[in-house]
């Protein structure tokens, strides 16, 4: 039996090098400025703001449009857990749209109609998930956003690389997009880096000031930090260090080739699986880059995963609706049938291993385990 696990990370001397470089204290090297140089390069924007991990970077977003108390911010009720939890520590309110049933992204009418009914001047934007890696309908959201003057911010922490219309995300019309260079969850990481990209000066000089507790230096007539700071605002610490930064960067350079491999994978899974009994995969845009693979258990999707465990396949949910969550469902008294179309979505879907470094022989063997339990599955 083998022993798959659910993510892991490529690594070879790229990352090695990048890192004894600093290690080995060369000064000329600014490791965090090459990364962000690259990234605004990489997808076409005019700044980036590098931080220490993704959730910093939504959080840091968001003090950059000085979100206040009471504020709303739409977003999908399918996102992960750090969209509304960024939201709630400005003591502002998430409010929840549901799913299409598709490519499980925001239901783009029902996000219509919340603003459309909105009669609160409090509604200052929108945080917008690509779930797995896969864009929504791009064009149609920045016209809503645009109609309605709000601000609109693109959660794309699984999607680095991903392009809508033959253009990268990241380029288009948003206020600001998040990324991370490692799209895995925490527990499979070695490093961590977030980025925010934008194309609006104002936001991006607010959001380095206030990537290091808003200090201000002087400099004496030799261009040498001196010893006098001041603070000019509320700010945070969530600057990322040369370390992770030189990680990060190495992984960037092997962002096309990761992109390349996931959709050979991608086609591996979608091939073998397609038509087997109690299994069917959602629906899949020619520009998804796969940084996750779902798919669909027709029914008792929690034993399926613990018999693909027996034999050595790792799985993963992507995502538990927000609703579903203790403190979501308490602070808002929200019925767990309020959002059916995500409802429904969950106790189905499950994703399985899905990184550059499976070989074929891998992905075959994950493939053959769950048809051999589909096929006795009752």
């Amino acid at each position: 039996m083998r022993d798959i696990p659910f993510y892991q990370m490529s690594i070879d001397d790229e990352e090695l090098n990048q890192l004894k470089n600093v290690l080995e204290l060369n000064k000329d090297d600014n490791k965090v400025l090459e990364l962000e140089e690259n990234i605004a390069n990489f997808v076409g924007a005019k700044y980036a703001v590098a931080t220490c991990n993704a959730t910093a970077a939504i959080h840091l977003a968001l003090s950059a449009i000085k979100l206040k108390r009471g504020d709303k911010i739409l977003m999908s009720v399918n996102s992960f857990v750090n969209i509304p939890e960024v939201v709630r520590h400005f003591d502002a309110e998430p409010i929840f749209i549901d799913i299409n049933s598709e490519d499980m992204n925001i239901d783009i009418n029902k996000f219509e109609k919340a603003l459309e009914e909105n009669k609160s001047k409090k509604l200052r934007g929108a945080i917008i998930t690509f779930v797995a890696g896969q864009t929504p309908d791009l064009d149609r959201i920045y016209d809503i956003a645009e109609k309605y003057g709000i601000i609109l911010i693109e959660d794309a922490t699984c999607a680095l690389g991903v392009t809508y219309n033959d253009e990268t995300v990241g380029s288009l019309r948003a206020d600001m997009t998040i990324f991370s260079t490692n799209p895995s969850n925490g527990k499979y990481s070695v490093s961590r880096s977030g980025m925010i990209v934008t194309n609006n000066e104002e936001i991006a000089e607010s959001a380095r000031l206030l990537r290091t507790h808003a200090i201000t230096t002087t400099y004496d007539d030799f261009g040498n930090l001196d010893y006098i700071y001041d603070v000019v605002d509320i700010g945070h610490k969530y600057d990322i260090s040369d370390l992770d930064a030189a990680f990060s960067l190495a992984q960037l350079k092997k962002t096309n080739k990761f992109i390349k491999r996931r959709k050979e994978i991608a086609k591996i899974y979608k091939e073998r699986l397609t038509g087997i009994k109690h299994v069917s995969i959602p629906t899949h845009k020619d520009e998804h880059i796969f940084t996750h693979f779902i798919i669909k258990i027709s029914r008792n999707r929690d034993a399926f995963a613990r018999a693909l465990k027996e034999k050595g396949v790792a799985t993963g949910l992507n995502y538990i609706p927000l609703h579903l969550l203790t403190y979501y469902k308490t602070k808002y008294s929200i019925k767990i049938t309020q959002f059916s179309t995500a409802l429904s979505s969950y106790q189905q879907i499950l994703s399985i291993p899905m990184y550059p470094g499976l070989t074929d022989d891998d992905v075959n063997y994950i493939c053959d385990q769950i048809i051999d339990i589909a096929s006795e599955w009752i």
